[in-house]
């Protein structure tokens, strides 16, 4: 990004016609911003720690309050006014897209979302500013963002948190380089080092058998990681840790980036899950107050943008922000949509306007539901006692096991779909995970609570080891050899071989349950029994296999060598 220190000129003209119709006066302005950086510290917000529930319980009846919607404001933030300006001018359009501000959108689809999306669906506008060198709306948007998170410097996505995950690692990781990373990462990471030719440094997380879930990381694990690779000779480029998980299991990162620091090893977090973190006094700090120098965040996941958009936020100077600005433009679509740009600055204003007390509705219905839930008999509710080694869980993410019933998480999900309209996040083996934001009602809490109350009543809870009461102790990365890196293995030539003959052979492709994303194999990894039985069993309780050429997982793609 480029330095400017003065206001451009503001051009205005005004078109007339014989026939005396005329255009409204359009204008078209570039503001350039100073461009001076320093570390932004927090806003003052209250301390944050872990997740307290309240001391006092109303009946069941009084749990569930009603609440005042969220606070709208009068103001529009500014790359949403300036997309607003730019979509009433009274022009005569020669420019892309060919839908022409709407004048030519698809009846399908505008019987369905109607005009107004098209119409403000534009290109960049020299008045809608430049994603790649913002100096005027975008760039103040950005500003803002990072005043309000807590970052030195902040960029909007468009290619979601995959893209800034990207960007972070080739920026941190030339080839050779090592990254220490959980095995259990999402697979922009491994897509990233096949970019960037990182060599991977594998975490093995923390996994609980009973819930088929995976923990975080723990700040010895990270440590044993570095001497491991000092003791080699050598040295690890970065760290890259996700915190909080899908389950929303949050990662010590005060103690991790300490660590990280004393090293000189720049911390990349992966907090897709966790753009909402820090804004209330009862939810855990995010990774920027704990101290880490790159985080990339889903702001369409609990926070209120439109889906595929994020950001990446950089606190501190251990990172180059120009690498990080060659990264992204070069991940990012030259076409960006400011629909999504202009969502993301929407949403940090949305924030904003209360960022103490947005989500003091949503953690009290959060809390409420979970209450509630714990008191269904045969049901079970994942708290922060089965992963004691790490500081707190999201209370915001409400993950429920049925495995006393007998039932697997893909057969409870199936009831409450099909039954209640009532759906989830992420299905798993023994368990659905439930993500509460700021759109939850209290009719939505007590949908979810009365459908597993009648999924019970259907279902007689089973005693002892019965049924899928008795879990099987797969784990999706419990041995990991690994015979090629990422990258040399994407670039291998390859064959397909049965699923019987792959046993020992270096697995070609990325295959993973999805949701999450998480892979059980990585192209340059050694094909387990594990791994295979692992891949069988979730796929015979209904999950969907991604990243595999054979969806039926009859054959496998191989790398010969």
């Amino acid at each position: 990004m480029h330095s400017c220190t003065s206001v451009s000129l503001d051009l205005s003209f005004h078109l007339g016609f014989a026939n005396n119709s005329s255009l409204r006066p359009f204008r078209r302005s570039r503001l350039c911003l100073s461009q001076e950086r320093g570390i932004i510290k927090p806003e003052n917000r209250h301390d944050k720690g872990t997740f307290t529930e309240y001391n006092k319980l109303g009946t069941k009846d009084d749990l569930l309050i009603s609440h005042s919607p969220v606070a709208h404001q009068d103001s529009l933030p500014p790359l949403v006014s300036a997309l607003k300006a730019s979509a009433e001018q009274n022009v005569a359009s020669f420019h892309f897209p060919g839908h022409n501000r709407g004048r030519a959108a698809p009846p399908s689809l505008t019987q369905i979302i109607g005009l107004k999306p098209f119409s403000h669906d534009l290109p960049g506008l020299p008045e809608l500013d430049n994603l790649f060198s913002p100096v005027g709306p975008i760039l103040e948007a950005q500003r803002q963002a990072a005043k309000l998170f807590g970052s030195s410097e902040t960029w909007f996505l468009v290619g979601g948190t995959t893209c800034g995950i990207q960007a972070a690692i080739m920026a941190t990781c030339s080839p050779g380089e090592f990254l220490i990373l959980p095995r259990n990462t999402h697979l922009s990471a491994i897509s990233a080092m096949v970019l960037s030719g990182a060599r991977p440094k594998y975490i093995i997380p923390q996994y609980d058998f009973e819930w088929d879930i995976a923990g975080g990381v723990t700040s010895s694990q990270v440590e044993q990681a570095v001497k491991g690779l000092e003791m080699e000779g050598q040295r690890a480029a970065a760290v890259f840790i996700t915190s909080p998980t899908y389950h929303g299991i949050c990662s010590n990162l005060t103690e991790i980036s300490q660590l990280c620091y004393s090293h000189g090893i720049p911390l990349i977090v992966d907090e897709a899950h966790g753009a909402h973190l820090g804004f209330h006094p009862q939810l855990p700090s995010s990774a920027l107050q704990q101290g880490a120098d790159l985080v990339v965040q889903s702001t369409h996941k609990v926070l209120c943008s439109l889906t595929q958009s994020s950001m990446l936020h950089m606190s501190g100077n251990m990172v180059d922000s120009e690498r990080i600005c060659r990264c992204l433009q070069t991940l990012q679509s030259t076409s960006p949509s400011y629909l999504l740009l202009a969502s993301l600055d929407a949403a940090r204003s949305q924030l904003s306007e209360n960022p103490d007390t947005i989500f003091n509705r949503a953690m009290e219905l959060a809390f409420e539901a979970k209450y509630l839930i714990k008191e269904i008999p045969g049901i079970s509710v994942l708290d922060l006692a089965r992963f004691s080694n790490f500081p707190a869980i999201d209370p915001l993410r409400l993950t429920i096991g049925f495995w006393q019933l007998g039932l697997s998480g893909y057969e409870a999900d199936e009831f409450l779909c099909g039954d209640h309209g009532i759906i989830g996040e992420l299905v798993g083996k023994r368990s659905i995970a439930f993500a509460i934001n700021l759109g939850t009602s209290r009719d939505d809490i007590q949908r979810l609570i009365l459908g597993i109350e009648h999924l019970v009543g259907i279902t007689a809870p089973i005693d002892g080891e019965e049924g899928y009461g008795e879990f099987d102790g797969y784990t999706p990365f419990a041995d990991i050899k690994m015979s090629l890196i990422p990258r040399d293995a994407f670039f291998a030539s390859k064959k397909k071989v049965g699923i019987g003959e792959s046993l020992g052979k270096v697995c070609g492709e990325l295959i993973c349950p999805y949701l999450p994303g998480i892979p059980v194999m990585i192209p340059g990894e050694v094909i387990t029994e594990k791994a295979l039985e692992y891949l069988l069993d979730v796929r015979s309780k209904g999950a969907v296999i991604t990243g595999a050429s054979d969806t039926s997982l009859s054959s496998i793609v191989v790398c010969n060598v």
